[in-house]
């Protein structure tokens, strides 16, 4: 039993809250795909409008992901994968969701440096968010940074989803799972999809022109 209920907990945290972190972080960054700049900002602005949002945000996704990604790590660590001898499908997914594990949390660190710290730092405003994440995809380095941070989230997201329903006695039997595993796949592929063309939505000129607009009325100040 020694590390059981820590395990169940990691695996637990991970479907709620952290599911609804990353949906709710999918849906306000497709905004910018579907209505723009000005949609972008609308989102930004109603999740910040929130009541008691830095009491949610402490306990429904600060504190929940500190834990899940710090014990994910240690499990990847501990994690003993053997494709090498065994090439099948769910040994590749439980070596696919350890790497995943490890670089969605490492994206996950970074981008939240770079724009809800900065925001609270008083570093930049909400509405400087689109042309924060405008200068990254635009860099070639770091828009590659983000495509690899996105797909790993939702497979990790997506596959994760699978996992924990198999360990939690959700999905038992082998048809279960297999349906299980459809439904999943097919959430990554339409996750994926949906984060990256958010991130073409970014490179627009308009985010482009919003932020040489602040950075001229800065300076003038």
């Amino acid at each position: 039993m020694k590390g059981y209920y820590s395990r169940k907990l990691h695996s637990l945290l991970g479907v709620i809250p952290l599911s609804f972190f990353i949906l709710e972080h999918l849906v306000t960054n497709f905004a910018a795909f579907e209505g723009g700049k000005d949609a972008f900002d609308d989102s930004v602005a109603f999740l910040n409008g929130l009541p008691l949002v830095l009491f949610m945000e402490m306990f429904l996704i600060w504190l929940p992901l500190l834990y899940h990604g710090v014990y994910g790590l240690y499990i990847a660590y501990q994690s003993n994968p053997n494709v090498g001898n065994y090439k099948y499908e769910r040994n590749w997914r439980y070596l696919f969701q350890r790497i995943t594990g490890v670089l969605t949390f490492m994206f996950v660190i970074w981008h939240v440096y770079e724009t809800r710290v900065q925001v609270a730092l008083g570093n930049v405003t909400h509405e400087e968010l689109g042309g924060i994440i405008h200068a990254a995809v635009m860099n070639p380095v770091t828009f590659t940074l983000y495509l690899i941070g996105v797909l790993s989230t939702a497979y990790h997201f997506s596959n994760g989803i699978w996992s924990f329903l198999v360990s939690w006695g959700i999905t038992v039997g082998p048809r279960a799972q297999r349906v299980s595993s459809y439904v999943c796949m097919s959430m990554f592929v339409v996750v994926s999809i949906m984060f990256v063309l958010s991130l073409i939505a970014f490179r627009a000129v308009e985010f482009d022109t919003a932020s040489a607009i602040i950075e001229t009325f800065k300076s003038v100040l």
